[in-house]
Order: C-alpha cells, then sequence, then structure tokens
C-alpha cells in the first residue's frame, strides 16, 4: 500500500476508534436516538441539494438508510447509553465481519474458507466472555444490543451489493435523509416529548463538538476515505485494517473518558481480535 493511503487508513480507523468515546459524549446531555437523529439530519443537509442523486434504484437509498441510521447507529447508542462502555463497543460492531460472512454464503453462494470458521469460533468465544461477565442486567442487553446493530450493519453491506452503487459518497449523503424520522420516533416511543424538551438546554460546547465530529469527520470524511481504499486496493488488503478501530476506540475510550477494563475483560478482547484477524486472512493469490 503507498503511504499515503496507508497514512489515509490510519487516519480513517482513528476518527471510527474516536468516534464512541466522542459520541458517548453527546450522549450525556441528549437521547440516544434524538442525537443520532440530529447526526444523520445534518449528514443530509444541505448536501442533497448539492450532490446529484446515485444512479440506483431508490429503495436502495432508502433501505440502506433506515437499517444503517435507526438499525445499526441508533441501536449502538442505545446500547451504550444502557451500560456498554465505548471501548467493547467499537469491538463488537466488528462482529459484522461474520454476519457478512454469512450473506455471502447464503445469498451469493460463497464459500466460507476454514480459516473464517475458526475465526468465527474465538470471537463467539470471546463474546460470551463479555456477555458473562457483564454487571447488571442493562449492560447484557446493552451488549446484545450491539451485536444486533453488527447484524444490521451487515445487512447494510448486503443492500449495497445487490444495488451495486458506485457513488459512495452520494449513496450516503441521499441515504441520510431517512433515518431522522424513525429515529425520533423510536425516541418519542421510549420517552415521550421528555426526550426533546431537554435539547436546546443540552446543546453545550461538547454536546455541539461531538455532533460536528459524528456528521463531518465519522460519517463524511471517513466513509470518504475508506471506500477511496477500496477502490484503489483489493478488499482482502483494506479489510483487515478495520482491526485497528477497536484499538483505537478502547485506547480512546481510557484517554477520554477515564475508562477502566479488567484483566479478564482484556482476555476476552484479545480473543475476539485474534478471531477477526483469523477471519479476515487471505494469503495472497500467486499470479
Amino acid at each position: 500500500m503507498h503511504k499515503k493511503h496507508l497514512a489515509l487508513a490510519l487516519l480513517v480507523t482513528l476518527v471510527w476508534g474516536l468516534n464512541f468515546p466522542i459520541t458517548k459524549l453527546g450522549l450525556h446531555s441528549i437521547d440516544p436516538f434524538v442525537l443520532t437523529g440530529i447526526r444523520f439530519a445534518l449528514a443530509a443537509l444541505p448536501l442533497v441539494f448539492i450532490i446529484r442523486r446515485p444512479a440506483v434504484k431508490f429503495g436502495y437509498v432508502a433501505a440502506y438508510g433506515v437499517i444503517f441510521g435507526l438499525g445499526m447507529w441508533g441501536v449502538i447508542n442505545y446500547g451504550i447509553q444502557r451500560g456498554v462502555s465505548p471501548g467493547i463497543a467499537s469491538l463488537l460492531i466488528q462482529l459484522s465481519v461474520f454476519f457478512s460472512l454469512g450473506w455471502g454464503c447464503v445469498l451469493f453462494k460463497e464459500k466460507i474458507r476454514g480459516a473464517q470458521w475458526l475465526g468465527a469460533f474465538l470471537a463467539l468465544i470471546g463474546l460470551t466472555g463479555i456477555i458473562a461477565t457483564q454487571h447488571g442486567d442493562h449492560a447484557v442487553q446493552g451488549v446484545l444490543l450491539i451485536v444486533l446493530s453488527a447484524l444490521a450493519w451487515s445487512i447494510g453491506n448486503v443492500i449495497i451489493k445487490i444495488s451495486g452503487v458506485k457513488e459512495i459518497f452520494s449513496f450516503m449523503v441521499w441515504a441520510s435523509l431517512f433515518p431522522p424520522i424513525p429515529l425520533f420516533l423510536m425516541a418519542w416511543w421510549l420517552h415521550g416529548s421528555a426526550a426533546f424538551d431537554s435539547v436546546p438546554a443540552a446543546l453545550d460546547l461538547t454536546a455541539i463538538a461531538s455532533i460536528l465530529f459524528q456528521v463531518y469527520l465519522a460519517t463524511h470524511f471517513a466513509y470518504w476515505g475508506w471506500n477511496t481504499l477500496l477502490k484503489a486496493y483489493p478488499v482482502s488488503t483494506v479489510a483487515p485494517l478495520s482491526l485497528l478501530i477497536p484499538v483505537f476506540g478502547i485506547a480512546s475510550s481510557m484517554l477520554i473518558l477515564g475508562e477502566r477494563i479488567s484483566t479478564l475483560h482484556w482476555l476476552f478482547i484479545a480473543v475476539i481480535i485474534i478471531g477477526l484477524a483469523v477471519g479476515l486472512y487471505r494469503k495472497s493469490a500467486r499470479v
């Protein structure tokens, strides 16, 4: 990989890792579904008036927007609020790799290699260990919510693959039009008007900085950078770099939030990372 592309990869994974503790800062004062709705509203507007709509069926754009915005990020933020540490969340979301492998096998008749089965088994052991060592029902529910969001992310990947979209940035901007209303309805269903009444007072400098980071760095810049890499290199070269996301996520959560991780949790984290590495590893094909 060229040095400038490697630097871009490091920057993108750093931004995505930082996104977890920085989102947590916003969640201190704003409902998770309201915060996520604001994020995607700003990600869509005003760019939809500037950027041409992607040349795919609009149903794909709408479906991806709801699944990615509500099913993935809304659920992730709700899981973090329920008690999952941002560092652990940044790790568990990577389980989408194995859900994506399963969809590839079922829908596209892709063959799952032995190393991928082994990696999935190791990741399952690590996930079971993390769930078993959570304290309190809310924390366990939060972990299960993050796993659900990983499933949603994998479904979003299937939608992108089936749609055949080429203009990924345009696709992301237009898809961002669809999550806000379902997200705001979810907030209303769970907490009524209280979820919205406190927003004006909650928009202090920390909350505003958290929202701006999520919109312009974690959404616009990071997805542009990642898809630039996917266009320039094989997926087998780019995908393993995603393992840096939980590394940056856990480290930044410890630095920004003072998060402390027990020795037992470190052990299960290591098992999951090894499982992900094994599952993503692929020998270079000989010409």
